[in-house]
């Protein structure tokens, strides 16, 4: 899990802001150059669709959310609703969701803070370290209950069915990367009308207390999705249990989900980390592309 210590030997390892350039550089290039790559069994992806994208706002429950939407130029896709990590809003991220685009989504990166702040807080993972980040979105997070999360997640779905852009006769996805994890499980079981498919990369808070009603492994009865938990190796090392108590709760509710660890610590997922593991990442993303191809 993303925790205060885990950012200290994160802020030790002399990670600096160029590293990071490069690193957020190198996913743009994929994005724009899929399937380039001299590794034996690299992802392959389609040819990238032409895509558009803008800032919106749309109203909740609690307020007016802000969002980043990318989307295919022409036609109507499936949506999908991205749940960002702890540092939020930010260019890695919008690169993630414009590569996902060019495959064929609608993708809806929202601000899980704008109940507090709007827009982009952080350039990047360096200036979330530099900003003793972890500290100041302490009191935003804590707002970030399964109550809340469905809220937002049942007003996304209403936004993403009324855009052109989407195809409301076919399911929406979601994905969410470490504190987002959890976010599409409590989705998912949000609008399971809707959501059809959930990602879940490095979440922690997967498994909660056992008799917790609101930890999402005691959620997934409540939902008609499928699941892939791509679990970091270190969380796993801290938490071998989770996996099988997951999949266990996957099997009691009757919904298929594809448990396991990838070869990369927590974070690897995310260019601007300093865990990225870009191997590892394209192997989730392939995951992920074969997740919603199957089910949206």
């Amino acid at each position: 899990m993303c925790d205060e210590a885990k950012l200290k030997v994160w802020a030790r390892d002399a990670i600096n802001r160029r590293q990071f350039g490069v690193l957020a550089g190198a996913a743009a290039v994929a994005a724009c150059a899929p399937g380039e790559s001299e590794n034996e069994g690299a992802l392959i992806e389609a040819p990238a669709l032409d895509i558009t994208e803008r800032v919106v706002t749309f109203d909740t429950v609690d307020g007016t959310m802000d969002a980043f939407f990318v989307h295919p130029a022409s036609g109507a896709h499936p949506g999908v609703i991205f749940w960002p990590d702890i540092a939020s809003l930010r260019e890695a991220k919008r690169n993630m969701a414009r590569r996902l685009a060019g495959q064929g989504y609608s993708v809806l990166v929202l601000n899980p803070y704008y109940r507090d702040v709007a827009g982009e807080q952080f350039a990047d993972f360096a200036a979330f370290i530099e900003a003793d980040g972890f500290q100041k979105v302490s009191p935003w997070r804590d707002k970030l209950d399964a109550d809340a999360i469905q809220r937002d997640a049942g007003a996304a779905v209403v936004w993403l069915d009324g855009q052109d852009a989407v195809d409301s006769e076919r399911g929406i996805g979601t994905q969410g990367y470490c504190m987002g994890g959890p976010f599409t499980i409590w989705s998912s079981a949000a609008v399971p009308s809707r959501i059809k498919a959930a990602a879940s990369f490095h979440g922690g808070g997967l498994v909660r207390e056992e008799d917790d009603p609101k930890s999402p492994h005691n959620m997934l009865d409540e939902a008609d999705a499928t699941y892939l938990i791509a679990i970091a190796r270190d969380d796993h090392e801290e938490a071998p249990d989770h996996k099988l108590l997951f999949a266990k709760a996957a099997g009691r509710a009757a919904r298929p989900a594809n448990v396991d660890v990838y070869e990369g610590d927590h974070g690897w997922t995310v260019p601007d980390s300093p865990a990225y593991a870009e191997a590892a990442a394209e192997q989730a993303y392939a995951d992920l592309l074969k997740l919603y191809s199957e089910n949206l």
